[in-house]
Order: C-alpha cells, then sequence, then structure tokens
C-alpha cells in the first residue's frame, strides 16, 4: 500500500468532489465522464483510459502523483485511477487511492477490475450512501 498524507487542498478537493457525487446520485443524476479536448497534449493514444480525466471537470481530483475520475452507471459507480504521468500503476497503489477517496465504503464492497496504466473501482450507489465518510 501507498501512504499518503494529502495536503489540506488534496483533501478539500476530495471532500468537494465527493459532495457533488452523492449529491448527484440522490437527484439520480448520470455522472459523466467530460468531454474530449483534443487540444491537450496526450502522450500516447494506445492507452486511452490513462488520459481520462485531463479535462478539468467536476468528478476529478488528485492526490500526490494519482489523479482519480468518476462516472456514473445504471446502479453503479466507477472509479478509474491513473498516475499523473500517465505510467504504469500497480493494484496496491490504485487499493491506496481508492482507499483515501472512498473513505468509508468497506473495501469489500468495492469490485477491482485491474489493469496497467489504469485501475478500476465499481461500487453501488447505495453503498456509497451508507458508508461514505465526509
Amino acid at each position: 500500500m501507498v501512504l499518503l498524507r494529502p495536503t489540506v487542498s488534496e483533501q478539500s478537493r476530495r471532500d468537494e468532489v465527493m459532495s457533488l457525487i452523492l449529491d448527484c446520485v440522490n437527484r439520480n443524476q448520470t455522472i459523466r465522464l467530460p468531454k474530449f479536448d483534443p487540444s491537450l497534449a496526450r502522450p500516447s493514444d494506445q492507452f486511452a483510459l490513462a488520459s481520462i480525466g485531463l479535462e478539468a471537470n467536476e468528478f476529478s481530483g488528485g492526490i500526490a502523483n494519482y489523479r482519480y475520475q468518476f462516472e456514473g452507471e445504471e446502479d453503479l459507480l466507477h472509479l478509474i485511477i491513473t498516475r499523473d504521468d500517465q505510467g504504469l500503476i500497480s493494484v496496491e497503489e490504485g487499493q491506496s487511492i481508492a482507499g483515501f477517496v472512498l473513505r468509508g465504503v468497506p473495501p469489500s464492497l468495492i469490485w477491482l477490475r485491474p489493469g496497467e496504466y489504469s485501475q478500476h473501482f465499481y461500487f453501488g450507489h447505495d453503498e456509497l450512501l451508507k458508508h461514505l465518510e465526509r
């Protein structure tokens, strides 16, 4: 696991994102990925998921050298975690970031889909509402 020491601004951003996510879930509003901005420099199109969330948007944030991005699905939320440098990211790194972002949601209720350049976590809207620590 990665030892995280969030800055005040990283913690504040996490709180803002999660408050917005909870509001959207309560209003049954779909959480969409940001619109693709072709003007942003992307090192490689080979691993497109590694560059999700480069566009400024309401449902993303960062901590240390990592980015996180949310999107909604029918009854699940999807959390995507990548490195700022778009390099390889281990499952353990992803789990550490997810633990920070989803503080309070039991890990046993979060489904992991591992990758090389991005880690993906899925969990039910209802679990977020029941367990998330603000």
